[in-house]
């Protein structure tokens, strides 16, 4: 019982916390590996867990998503399927073992990429150019990233956004939960056919994590910019320490 209250406590807070910055599931991840479920299971249980509730962050944003062309959306959302669909077919066929090392460098690089978003596409715009708003590679290669391991993928999106020119991170938010929910859709339909999901537990979740994400969009826009990178550099860089320290321990 003790264990299902702390994974339900984790799939709240993993709603909200998408719904402010992302990184969500660097809570019910660990949550879920600590009850002894394997790792490439506890990372699609994840995912299917959060995934309702980035439509409620989503929702909760939607007066900054209807800011976007909708056509810009649409594409945006055809690609993010795509790459999700990708990323998801590798959890598949990927061992406990090599999904166990690969996680920590992820976690860092994803908390990283965010903190030092703004820097990198300033680096960009000046050295290489290569850098497109909107543009598809990127978000092909983030998706990817997405449908494979979940943890994370709302700093990643965060930090794409920056790259991209976005500065307005109320309205990054409403994207990047857009778009988290159009990438989980993918991969909770990949996982679910694969028997990779632990319904008992992620049934459960799932109504926590969206009433975290519907709860989170109103403190995400009270919150300011700078709280919210802290909070995105502390669970980052606390998970990635957590899964480094378990991976040599």
């Amino acid at each position: 019982m003790l264990e299902l209250l702390l994974v339900l406590a984790a799939a709240f807070c993993a709603g909200v916390l998408n719904t402010i910055a992302g990184g969500g599931t660097f809570l019910t991840f660990p949550a879920l590996v600590y009850m002894g479920i394997p790792p490439v299971i506890a990372n699609a249980t994840s995912a299917v867990a959060v995934f309702p509730g980035y439509l409620g962050g989503a929702i909760g944003f939607r007066d900054e998503l209807a800011k976007f062309d909708r056509k810009q959306l649409v594409r945006l959302s055809v690609i993010t399927l795509a790459g999700g669909l990708i990323g998801s077919l590798l959890l598949l066929i990927s061992s406990n073992k090599a999904f166990s090392f690969v996680v920590p460098f992820l976690l860092l690089a994803a908390t990283l990429a965010f903190l030092f978003g703004d820097k990198i596409r300033s680096w960009a715009a000046n050295k290489s150019r290569a850098v497109t708003p909107f543009g598809a590679v990127g978000l092909f290669l983030v998706s990817v990233y997405g449908g494979y391991f979940n943890g994370g993928l709302g700093i990643v999106l965060l930090a794409l956004f920056a790259l991209w020119g976005m500065s307005n991170i109320h309205e990054m938010n409403g994207l990047k939960n857009g778009l988290s929910f159009a990438l989980s859709a993918i991969s909770v339909a990949v996982f679910a056919i694969g028997g990779l999901v632990e319904w008992y537990l992620a049934l459960g979740m799932m109504v926590a994590s969206t009433l975290g994400g519907y709860a989170g969009a109103p403190l995400a826009r009270a919150l300011p910019k700078s709280t919210i990178r802290s909070i995105i550099a502390i669970v980052g860089f606390t998970m990635s320490a957590v899964f480094f320290w378990r991976l040599i321990g």
